[in-house]
């Protein structure tokens, strides 16, 4: 068992961020001060996917948001996306705003997603795009936006959700459509922007794919930002789940990623104690 108090970090060779929403929104839901709070005592440098509104908050602790959120409220930002026209004048302002509230916060990344396969994700009669047009339309929705994102020094990190599980609203999301790595990095590609990259989610590449430090080195050159959680149920990286964390950290080095690790798990216990375990699990 790690120790139970001071800083969890001691190596720091991985770059370790705490996602806002697992601790404020689900288990104990703590304020996003007490977040920052545990965040200094651990000694992770970042809190990630918090509002604007937060930032003030984040300075005044000395921490980075290592990844920034779009609001596309009220919808969830992954339902509506780049990979549909009609949603592109909400989520190319969205991301604009996104893009300009980090790069004046000093923060580099900003999340963003393909969008579900159905034009209205909660009408099951809405008209449902195949992974064809979903590709071509992303890679033109893009387009419009990177020419912004490059002139503020800001990455899109555009994120593989997994739509196998269906038991929770955050545990997996059946209908979005990048849910494979070759279909997202092939729009990566086709984008041609050094400022769109992979969020590989290794809780959700594992459910989608698997063979996660193979897929690591293979899509080395286009990951833009790492989050994890344990599989299955999206909870603590403990010895109750499948993945073996501290080697996947290792590849991580081995492949020479220099981002951040954001901890993305949903407390099922003392959200303290997860959390403190799975920082000391990935201190490799």
């Amino acid at each position: 068992m790690p120790q139970s108090t001071g800083p969890a970090v001691t190596k720091g060779r991985i770059k370790q961020s705490i996602v806002d929403w697992c601790f404020t929104k689900t288990g104990d839901q703590w304020s996003f001060e007490k977040l920052c709070q545990v965040a200094k005592e651990l000694g992770v440098p970042s809190v990630e996917l918090c509002a604007p509104s937060d930032y003030p908050t984040l300075k005044k602790y000395g921490l980075a948001n290592a990844i920034a959120i779009i609001d596309m409220s009220p919808d969830a930002p992954f339902k509506k996306g780049f990979n549909n026209p009609l949603h592109w004048p909400r989520v190319i302002k969205a991301t604009t705003e996104a893009i300009d509230a980090a790069a004046d916060f000093g923060c580099d990344n900003v999340i963003t997603f393909t969008g579900y396969a159905a034009s209205d994700p909660d009408d099951p009669k809405s008209k449902v795009l195949t992974r064809e047009e979903g590709a071509a339309n992303c890679v033109e929705g893009f387009k419009k936006i990177m020419g912004h994102a490059e002139k503020k020094g800001v990455t899109l990190s555009l994120e593989l959700l997994n739509t196998t599980d269906d038991t929770h609203p955050m545990k997996g999301h059946p209908g979005y459509q990048g849910d494979n790595l070759e279909f997202c990095v092939d729009i990566i590609k086709r984008v041609g922007s050094p400022r769109l990259k992979l969020l590989f989610d290794i809780y959700h590449v594992q459910i989608q794919h698997g063979d996660i430090i193979r897929n690591l080195h293979k899509y080395k050159d286009y990951i833009g930002h790492i989050h994890t959680a344990g599989n299955p149920g999206r909870g603590e990286l403990d010895n109750k789940q499948e993945i073996n964390f501290p080697p996947i950290m290792e590849a991580l080095l081995e492949i020479g990623y220099t981002g951040y690790v954001g901890q993305e798990f949903i407390p099922t216990r003392d959200a303290y104690e997860g959390l403190r375990e799975a920082v000391t699990l990935c201190d490799v």
